[in-house]
């Protein structure tokens, strides 16, 4: 999956990322990065950039998640 395929789906729209968890399990994670959605908070401690990880709002957590961009099975937007 392209990196800037995905951060623009997700930017734009809800979506549904399946991908490959670290442990070997898969995750269906409904996301987004819309700022509408996103909740405001103050920020923290900026980190390393990592081309080859997305952080994302996770809409069933309620959180931060992120996951590895090679580790994509699928994405659909909702």
């Amino acid at each position: 999956m392209d990196r800037n395929i995905l951060l623009e789906a997700l930017t734009k729209h809800e979506c549904t990322v399946t991908f490959t968890k670290v442990n070997g399990e898969t995750r269906v994670m409904p996301c987004t990065l819309k700022e509408d959605v996103i909740p405001k908070q103050e920020p923290k401690g900026a980190k390393k950039p990592n081309d080859a990880v997305v952080s994302v709002w996770c809409l069933d957590k309620k959180e931060w998640r992120s996951f590895r961009v090679d580790n994509v099975v699928d994405l659909q937007i909702n």
